[in-house]
Protein backbone atom coordinates (compact mmCIF):
# COMPACT_ATOMS: atom_id res chain seq x y z
CA UNK A 1 0.00 0.00 0.00
CA UNK A 2 2.86 2.42 0.76
CA UNK A 3 4.37 1.76 -2.66
CA UNK A 4 0.99 2.34 -4.30
CA UNK A 5 0.45 5.59 -2.41
CA UNK A 6 3.91 6.79 -3.32
CA UNK A 7 3.52 5.87 -6.99
CA UNK A 8 0.07 7.44 -7.48
CA UNK A 9 -0.09 10.76 -5.67
CA UNK A 10 -2.43 13.71 -6.09
CA UNK A 11 -6.16 13.61 -6.77
CA UNK A 12 -7.54 10.11 -6.26
CA UNK A 13 -10.59 10.96 -8.34
CA UNK A 14 -8.51 11.95 -11.37
CA UNK A 15 -6.40 8.80 -11.08
CA UNK A 16 -9.54 6.63 -10.88
CA UNK A 17 -11.13 8.32 -13.90
CA UNK A 18 -7.93 8.03 -15.93
CA UNK A 19 -7.50 4.34 -15.12
CA UNK A 20 -11.15 3.49 -15.77
CA UNK A 21 -11.17 5.19 -19.18
CA UNK A 22 -7.81 3.68 -20.14
CA UNK A 23 -8.79 0.13 -19.17
CA UNK A 24 -12.25 0.43 -20.72
CA UNK A 25 -10.69 1.57 -24.00
CA UNK A 26 -9.34 -1.96 -24.53
CA UNK A 27 -12.88 -3.26 -25.11
CA UNK A 28 -14.09 -1.00 -27.97
CA UNK A 29 -10.65 -0.85 -29.61
CA UNK A 30 -10.36 -4.64 -29.64
CA UNK A 31 -13.94 -4.94 -30.84
CA UNK A 32 -13.47 -2.43 -33.65
CA UNK A 33 -10.05 -3.56 -34.87
CA UNK A 34 -7.18 -5.99 -34.40
CA UNK A 35 -4.76 -3.35 -33.09
CA UNK A 36 -5.34 -4.08 -29.40
CA UNK A 37 -1.70 -5.02 -28.74
CA UNK A 38 -0.35 -1.73 -30.06
CA UNK A 39 -3.11 0.18 -28.29
CA UNK A 40 -2.19 -1.47 -24.98
CA UNK A 41 1.43 -0.43 -25.53
CA UNK A 42 0.36 3.16 -26.24
CA UNK A 43 -1.86 3.26 -23.14
CA UNK A 44 0.81 1.66 -20.95
CA UNK A 45 3.44 4.13 -22.10
CA UNK A 46 0.97 7.00 -21.67
CA UNK A 47 0.24 6.01 -18.07
CA UNK A 48 3.98 5.79 -17.44
CA UNK A 49 4.31 9.36 -18.76
CA UNK A 50 1.51 10.45 -16.41
CA UNK A 51 3.26 8.85 -13.44
CA UNK A 52 6.59 10.47 -14.30
CA UNK A 53 5.06 13.87 -15.08
CA UNK A 54 2.99 14.09 -11.93
CA UNK A 55 6.15 13.59 -9.87
CA UNK A 56 7.65 16.79 -11.29
CA UNK A 57 6.76 19.90 -9.24
CA UNK A 58 4.39 21.86 -11.44
CA UNK A 59 6.24 25.12 -10.80
CA UNK A 60 9.11 23.65 -12.78
CA UNK A 61 7.02 24.24 -15.92
CA UNK A 62 6.92 27.93 -15.08
CA UNK A 63 10.65 28.26 -15.73
CA UNK A 64 12.59 28.39 -19.01
CA UNK A 65 11.31 24.93 -19.97
CA UNK A 66 7.94 26.35 -21.03
CA UNK A 67 9.15 28.64 -23.87
CA UNK A 68 11.68 25.97 -24.90
CA UNK A 69 8.93 23.37 -25.43
CA UNK A 70 6.83 25.97 -27.21
CA UNK A 71 9.59 26.70 -29.71
CA UNK A 72 10.25 22.99 -30.21
CA UNK A 73 6.58 22.45 -31.02
CA UNK A 74 6.62 25.34 -33.52
CA UNK A 75 9.67 23.89 -35.28
CA UNK A 76 8.02 20.46 -35.38
CA UNK A 77 4.84 21.95 -36.86
CA UNK A 78 6.87 23.60 -39.61
CA UNK A 79 8.66 20.33 -40.27
CA UNK A 80 5.31 18.52 -40.33
CA UNK A 81 3.96 20.83 -43.01
CA UNK A 82 7.05 20.23 -45.13
CA UNK A 83 7.53 16.50 -44.54
CA UNK A 84 4.35 15.17 -42.92
CA UNK A 85 2.11 12.40 -44.18
CA UNK A 86 -0.83 12.83 -46.51
CA UNK A 87 -4.20 11.12 -46.69
CA UNK A 88 -5.61 9.97 -49.99
CA UNK A 89 -3.34 12.27 -51.91
CA UNK A 90 -4.75 15.37 -50.22
CA UNK A 91 -2.63 17.92 -48.43
CA UNK A 92 -3.44 16.78 -44.92
CA UNK A 93 -0.04 16.80 -43.28
CA UNK A 94 -0.56 16.11 -39.59
CA UNK A 95 2.07 13.55 -38.61
CA UNK A 96 5.78 13.00 -38.61
CA UNK A 97 7.39 9.62 -38.10
CA UNK A 98 9.81 9.04 -35.22
CA UNK A 99 11.48 5.61 -35.05
CA UNK A 100 8.80 4.28 -37.38
CA UNK A 101 5.91 5.58 -35.24
CA UNK A 102 3.59 8.42 -36.24
CA UNK A 103 3.47 11.50 -34.02
CA UNK A 104 0.84 14.22 -34.34
CA UNK A 105 2.73 17.43 -33.61
CA UNK A 106 -0.42 19.51 -33.05
CA UNK A 107 -1.11 17.52 -29.86
CA UNK A 108 2.24 18.62 -28.43
CA UNK A 109 1.72 22.19 -29.65
CA UNK A 110 -1.65 22.47 -27.87
CA UNK A 111 -0.22 21.43 -24.50
CA UNK A 112 2.91 23.56 -24.95
CA UNK A 113 0.83 26.63 -25.84
CA UNK A 114 -1.49 26.30 -22.84
CA UNK A 115 1.48 25.91 -20.47
CA UNK A 116 3.18 28.97 -21.98
CA UNK A 117 0.03 31.11 -21.77
CA UNK A 118 -0.59 30.05 -18.17
CA UNK A 119 3.00 30.93 -17.31
CA UNK A 120 2.82 34.36 -18.99
CA UNK A 121 -0.56 35.28 -17.55
CA UNK A 122 0.50 34.30 -14.02
CA UNK A 123 3.56 36.56 -14.16
CA UNK A 124 1.70 39.67 -15.30
CA UNK A 125 0.33 42.13 -12.77
CA UNK A 126 -2.15 44.76 -13.89
CA UNK A 127 -4.01 45.23 -17.17
CA UNK A 128 -2.57 44.12 -20.48
CA UNK A 129 -2.04 46.69 -23.20
CA UNK A 130 -3.29 45.28 -26.48
CA UNK A 131 -0.23 46.14 -28.58
CA UNK A 132 2.28 45.11 -25.94
CA UNK A 133 0.53 41.80 -25.33
CA UNK A 134 1.35 40.66 -28.87
CA UNK A 135 5.05 40.67 -28.02
CA UNK A 136 4.80 38.47 -24.94
CA UNK A 137 1.43 36.70 -24.90
CA UNK A 138 -0.53 36.51 -28.14
CA UNK A 139 2.03 35.76 -30.83
CA UNK A 140 2.22 31.97 -30.27
CA UNK A 141 -1.59 31.65 -30.48
CA UNK A 142 -1.64 32.96 -34.04
CA UNK A 143 1.54 31.15 -35.10
CA UNK A 144 0.48 27.72 -33.82
CA UNK A 145 -3.13 28.04 -34.98
CA UNK A 146 -1.90 29.19 -38.38
CA UNK A 147 0.53 26.30 -38.73
CA UNK A 148 -2.12 23.73 -37.78
CA UNK A 149 -4.89 25.27 -39.90
CA UNK A 150 -3.87 24.05 -43.39
CA UNK A 151 -4.01 20.38 -42.37
CA UNK A 152 -6.58 20.32 -39.57
CA UNK A 153 -9.25 23.00 -39.32
CA UNK A 154 -11.00 21.56 -36.26
CA UNK A 155 -7.78 21.25 -34.26
CA UNK A 156 -6.76 24.82 -35.17
CA UNK A 157 -10.16 26.11 -34.02
CA UNK A 158 -9.92 24.05 -30.83
CA UNK A 159 -6.44 25.38 -30.04
CA UNK A 160 -7.58 28.94 -30.67
CA UNK A 161 -10.72 28.46 -28.55
CA UNK A 162 -8.74 26.91 -25.68
CA UNK A 163 -6.43 29.92 -25.75
CA UNK A 164 -9.30 32.43 -25.74
CA UNK A 165 -10.95 30.75 -22.76
CA UNK A 166 -7.65 30.70 -20.87
CA UNK A 167 -7.11 34.40 -21.60
CA UNK A 168 -10.60 35.17 -20.31
CA UNK A 169 -10.10 33.15 -17.12
CA UNK A 170 -6.64 34.66 -16.68
CA UNK A 171 -8.03 38.19 -16.50
CA UNK A 172 -7.22 39.40 -19.99
CA UNK A 173 -9.37 42.38 -21.00
CA UNK A 174 -12.59 41.17 -22.64
CA UNK A 175 -12.52 44.08 -25.09
CA UNK A 176 -9.08 42.96 -26.22
CA UNK A 177 -10.48 39.44 -26.56
CA UNK A 178 -13.10 40.77 -28.98
CA UNK A 179 -10.33 42.36 -31.04
CA UNK A 180 -8.40 39.08 -31.10
CA UNK A 181 -11.49 37.18 -32.25
CA UNK A 182 -12.05 39.73 -35.00
CA UNK A 183 -8.44 39.55 -36.08
CA UNK A 184 -8.54 35.77 -36.05
CA UNK A 185 -11.65 35.77 -38.25
CA UNK A 186 -10.04 38.16 -40.72
CA UNK A 187 -6.91 36.03 -40.95
CA UNK A 188 -8.97 32.87 -41.40
CA UNK A 189 -11.04 34.38 -44.21
CA UNK A 190 -7.84 35.64 -45.84
CA UNK A 191 -6.43 32.13 -45.67
CA UNK A 192 -9.57 30.65 -47.26
CA UNK A 193 -9.56 33.19 -50.08
CA UNK A 194 -5.87 32.62 -50.73
CA UNK A 195 -6.33 28.85 -50.75
CA UNK A 196 -9.23 29.15 -53.20
CA UNK A 197 -7.21 31.45 -55.46
CA UNK A 198 -4.14 29.15 -55.32
CA UNK A 199 -5.57 25.60 -55.15
CA UNK A 200 -2.25 23.96 -56.02
CA UNK A 201 -0.82 24.98 -52.64
CA UNK A 202 -3.36 23.03 -50.58
CA UNK A 203 -5.34 20.74 -52.89
CA UNK A 204 -8.78 19.61 -51.68
CA UNK A 205 -8.60 21.06 -48.16
CA UNK A 206 -10.99 24.00 -48.57
CA UNK A 207 -13.34 21.88 -50.66
CA UNK A 208 -13.28 19.21 -47.94
CA UNK A 209 -14.20 21.74 -45.25
CA UNK A 210 -17.04 23.17 -47.35
CA UNK A 211 -18.29 19.69 -48.25
CA UNK A 212 -18.44 18.63 -44.60
CA UNK A 213 -20.35 21.76 -43.61
CA UNK A 214 -22.79 21.39 -46.50
CA UNK A 215 -23.30 17.71 -45.70
CA UNK A 216 -24.05 18.54 -42.06
CA UNK A 217 -26.31 21.51 -42.80
CA UNK A 218 -28.52 20.01 -45.49
CA UNK A 219 -29.97 16.58 -46.28
CA UNK A 220 -27.95 14.58 -48.79
CA UNK A 221 -28.11 11.24 -50.47
CA UNK A 222 -27.17 8.25 -48.34
CA UNK A 223 -23.99 7.51 -50.27
CA UNK A 224 -22.80 11.10 -49.82
CA UNK A 225 -22.92 10.92 -46.03
CA UNK A 226 -21.78 7.37 -45.49
CA UNK A 227 -19.89 7.86 -42.22
CA UNK A 228 -22.68 9.66 -40.43
CA UNK A 229 -25.40 7.32 -41.66
CA UNK A 230 -23.52 4.25 -40.43
CA UNK A 231 -22.70 5.94 -37.10
CA UNK A 232 -26.31 6.94 -36.49
CA UNK A 233 -27.52 3.47 -37.43
CA UNK A 234 -25.04 1.90 -35.01
CA UNK A 235 -26.22 4.21 -32.22
CA UNK A 236 -29.86 3.43 -32.97
CA UNK A 237 -29.16 -0.32 -32.85
CA UNK A 238 -27.58 0.05 -29.41
CA UNK A 239 -30.88 1.10 -27.78
CA UNK A 240 -30.76 1.04 -23.96
CA UNK A 241 -28.42 -1.81 -23.07
CA UNK A 242 -26.54 -2.36 -26.33
CA UNK A 243 -25.88 -5.46 -28.39
CA UNK A 244 -23.14 -6.66 -26.04
CA UNK A 245 -19.33 -6.49 -26.10
CA UNK A 246 -17.96 -7.47 -29.50
CA UNK A 247 -21.42 -8.05 -30.99
CA UNK A 248 -21.80 -4.78 -32.87
CA UNK A 249 -22.34 -5.23 -36.60
CA UNK A 250 -22.11 -1.73 -38.06
CA UNK A 251 -18.64 -1.12 -36.67
CA UNK A 252 -17.30 -3.29 -39.50
CA UNK A 253 -18.60 -0.78 -42.04
CA UNK A 254 -17.78 2.40 -40.11
CA UNK A 255 -14.57 4.22 -41.11
CA UNK A 256 -12.35 5.26 -38.18
CA UNK A 257 -14.39 2.99 -35.91
CA UNK A 258 -11.59 2.79 -33.32
CA UNK A 259 -10.72 6.49 -33.26
CA UNK A 260 -12.89 9.33 -34.62
CA UNK A 261 -16.15 7.33 -34.44
CA UNK A 262 -15.36 5.07 -31.52
CA UNK A 263 -18.24 6.55 -29.53
CA UNK A 264 -20.70 5.10 -32.06
CA UNK A 265 -19.08 1.70 -31.53
CA UNK A 266 -19.43 2.10 -27.76
CA UNK A 267 -23.11 3.02 -27.93
CA UNK A 268 -23.88 0.18 -30.36
CA UNK A 269 -22.38 -2.43 -28.03
CA UNK A 270 -23.12 -0.88 -24.62
CA UNK A 271 -26.25 1.11 -25.41
CA UNK A 272 -27.51 4.34 -23.92
CA UNK A 273 -26.25 3.19 -20.53
CA UNK A 274 -22.68 2.78 -21.76
CA UNK A 275 -22.70 5.99 -23.79
CA UNK A 276 -24.12 8.00 -20.88
CA UNK A 277 -21.55 6.51 -18.52
CA UNK A 278 -18.69 7.64 -20.77
CA UNK A 279 -20.21 11.14 -20.94
CA UNK A 280 -20.53 11.27 -17.14
CA UNK A 281 -16.91 10.13 -16.77
CA UNK A 282 -15.65 13.21 -18.63
CA UNK A 283 -18.00 15.49 -16.69
CA UNK A 284 -16.69 13.91 -13.48
CA UNK A 285 -13.15 14.53 -14.70
CA UNK A 286 -13.90 18.20 -15.29
CA UNK A 287 -15.50 18.61 -11.87
CA UNK A 288 -12.56 16.89 -10.20
CA UNK A 289 -10.21 19.29 -11.98
CA UNK A 290 -12.30 22.28 -10.87
CA UNK A 291 -11.82 21.04 -7.31
CA UNK A 292 -8.05 20.91 -7.90
CA UNK A 293 -8.20 24.44 -9.33
CA UNK A 294 -9.89 25.79 -6.21
CA UNK A 295 -7.22 24.21 -4.00
CA UNK A 296 -4.21 25.28 -6.09
CA UNK A 297 -1.72 27.41 -4.19
CA UNK A 298 -1.03 29.98 -6.91
CA UNK A 299 -2.42 31.49 -10.10
CA UNK A 300 -0.16 29.46 -12.36
CA UNK A 301 -1.44 26.23 -10.88
CA UNK A 302 -5.06 27.30 -11.27
CA UNK A 303 -4.61 28.42 -14.87
CA UNK A 304 -2.70 25.36 -16.00
CA UNK A 305 -5.26 22.97 -14.49
CA UNK A 306 -8.33 24.71 -15.86
CA UNK A 307 -6.81 25.10 -19.34
CA UNK A 308 -5.56 21.53 -19.72
CA UNK A 309 -8.69 19.96 -18.21
CA UNK A 310 -10.97 22.05 -20.41
CA UNK A 311 -8.95 21.08 -23.49
CA UNK A 312 -9.37 17.36 -22.72
CA UNK A 313 -13.05 17.64 -21.81
CA UNK A 314 -14.11 19.76 -24.79
CA UNK A 315 -12.29 17.41 -27.17
CA UNK A 316 -14.27 14.52 -25.70
CA UNK A 317 -17.54 16.42 -26.09
CA UNK A 318 -16.72 17.25 -29.71
CA UNK A 319 -15.97 13.60 -30.48
CA UNK A 320 -19.28 12.47 -28.98
CA UNK A 321 -21.19 15.32 -30.66
CA UNK A 322 -19.81 14.31 -34.08
CA UNK A 323 -20.81 10.66 -33.57
CA UNK A 324 -24.35 11.72 -32.64
CA UNK A 325 -24.63 14.15 -35.58
CA UNK A 326 -24.64 17.28 -33.43
CA UNK A 327 -21.51 18.60 -35.15
CA UNK A 328 -19.96 18.08 -38.59
CA UNK A 329 -17.14 15.57 -38.95
CA UNK A 330 -13.99 16.97 -37.35
CA UNK A 331 -11.49 14.15 -36.83
CA UNK A 332 -11.13 14.69 -33.07
CA UNK A 333 -10.42 11.54 -31.06
CA UNK A 334 -11.98 10.52 -27.74
CA UNK A 335 -9.24 11.19 -25.13
CA UNK A 336 -7.81 8.06 -23.47
CA UNK A 337 -10.32 5.84 -25.30
CA UNK A 338 -9.63 6.17 -29.03
CA UNK A 339 -6.74 4.23 -30.54
CA UNK A 340 -3.65 6.29 -31.24
CA UNK A 341 -0.21 7.08 -29.94
CA UNK A 342 0.59 10.78 -29.68
CA UNK A 343 -2.97 11.72 -28.69
CA UNK A 344 -2.91 9.31 -25.74
CA UNK A 345 0.60 10.31 -24.72
CA UNK A 346 -0.05 14.06 -24.71
CA UNK A 347 -3.35 13.56 -22.88
CA UNK A 348 -1.52 11.56 -20.20
CA UNK A 349 1.18 14.23 -19.92
CA UNK A 350 -1.51 16.88 -19.48
CA UNK A 351 -3.19 14.76 -16.81
CA UNK A 352 0.19 14.27 -15.13
CA UNK A 353 0.65 18.03 -14.90
CA UNK A 354 -2.86 18.41 -13.45
CA UNK A 355 -2.05 15.72 -10.88
CA UNK A 356 1.19 17.51 -10.05
CA UNK A 357 -0.83 20.60 -9.12
CA UNK A 358 -3.24 18.46 -7.11
CA UNK A 359 -0.34 17.13 -5.04
CA UNK A 360 0.24 20.64 -3.75
CA UNK A 361 3.88 19.84 -3.09
CA UNK A 362 7.25 20.42 -4.60
CA UNK A 363 8.65 23.57 -3.00
CA UNK A 364 10.97 24.06 -0.10
CA UNK A 365 10.64 21.66 2.81
CA UNK A 366 7.63 19.95 1.24
CA UNK A 367 9.57 18.69 -1.74
CA UNK A 368 9.98 14.96 -2.23
CA UNK A 369 13.62 13.88 -1.91
CA UNK A 370 13.56 11.91 -5.15
CA UNK A 371 12.45 14.94 -7.20
CA UNK A 372 14.60 17.59 -5.53
CA UNK A 373 16.75 17.46 -8.66
CA UNK A 374 14.04 19.33 -10.58
CA UNK A 375 14.04 22.16 -8.07
CA UNK A 376 17.83 22.38 -8.21
CA UNK A 377 17.66 22.56 -12.01
CA UNK A 378 15.09 25.33 -11.82
CA UNK A 379 17.14 27.34 -9.30
CA UNK A 380 20.28 27.01 -11.45
CA UNK A 381 18.43 28.14 -14.58
CA UNK A 382 17.00 31.17 -12.74
CA UNK A 383 20.47 32.07 -11.45
CA UNK A 384 21.91 31.87 -14.94
CA UNK A 385 19.19 34.20 -16.23
CA UNK A 386 19.74 36.71 -13.42
CA UNK A 387 23.51 36.72 -13.96
CA UNK A 388 23.04 37.24 -17.68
Amino acid sequence: MKIFNRLFQGSTQIWVITMLLAVFSFLPVFSASTSLGMHMIHVGFGLLLAILTHRIPYRFWRGPLSPLILWISIVLLIFTIAQGSTIGGANSSRWIYVFGMSFQTSALANVALLIFLSRTLSKKEGDWKFKDSFKTLLWPIFIISGLVLPANLSTAILIFANSMILLFIGGYNYRHLAKILGLGLILFLSFVLTAKALPDIMPNRIDTWISRLETFASPVEENENYQMNIAMTAIAEGKITGMGPGRGLHKHFLPQNNSDFIYATIVEEYGLIGGSTILLMYLWFMLACVRVTRRAKDLFGRLIVISLSFSISIQAMINMAVATNLLPVTGQTLPLVSAGGSSIWMTCIAIGIILSVSRGRGDGDNADPDIQIFQDMEIKSLNIQSNA
